[in-house]
């Protein structure tokens, strides 16, 4: 009885993990399919921190199909076509939605740094400038200003 509670307990979180994980994913057609596909195996860290043009997202989302994703060809068409638009090449960086994983590897911030951001989140809420950015204590300003056509809010 003890472990169906705990397992219970753990899907639970799990859900509420991958709820949170999908409402942070930047809106537009076809996230909801992302969604469903996708965060049902992986947190989107995993596509987030990646920017791939539309023949490179074709070929990762076959390979998932592939590997057992379970998508019909207009979802897999549909998934390509946000993963495109949302993670594209030059695609912007939220900073208020992103998870570690896309800091750090779109706005190159070492592991500290990184962590530096999200504390400061965390803490104040929303950034609203790349100013409140390149203020942060322990970030190296100069990464921020470098990347601060690719940073939206």
């Amino acid at each position: 009885m003890k472990t169906l509670i705990l397992t219970l307990a753990a899907a639970g979180l799990v859900l509420a993990a991958d709820d949170d994980d999908a409402k942070r994913l930047p809106d537009g057609p076809g996230k909801d399919v992302v969604a469903q596909s996708c965060l049902s195996c992986h947190a989107s860290a995993y596509f987030r921190r990646l920017r791939l043009d539309k023949d490179a997202w074709t070929e990762k989302v076959g390979d998932m199909v592939d590997r057992g994703a379970k998508v019909n060809d207009a979802q897999a068409a549909a998934i390509v076509e946000y993963l495109s638009q949302a993670f594209g090449t030059g695609a912007k960086i939220n900073v208020n939605t992103a998870p570690f994983e896309e800091l750090k590897a779109i706005l190159g911030l070492t592991n500290q740094e990184t962590q530096a951001v999200l504390a400061e989140r965390k803490e104040k809420g929303r950034f609203n400038t790349v100013g409140e950015l390149k203020n942060i204590s322990g970030v190296d300003s100069n990464k921020i200003e470098t990347k601060k056509e690719l940073i939206t809010f």
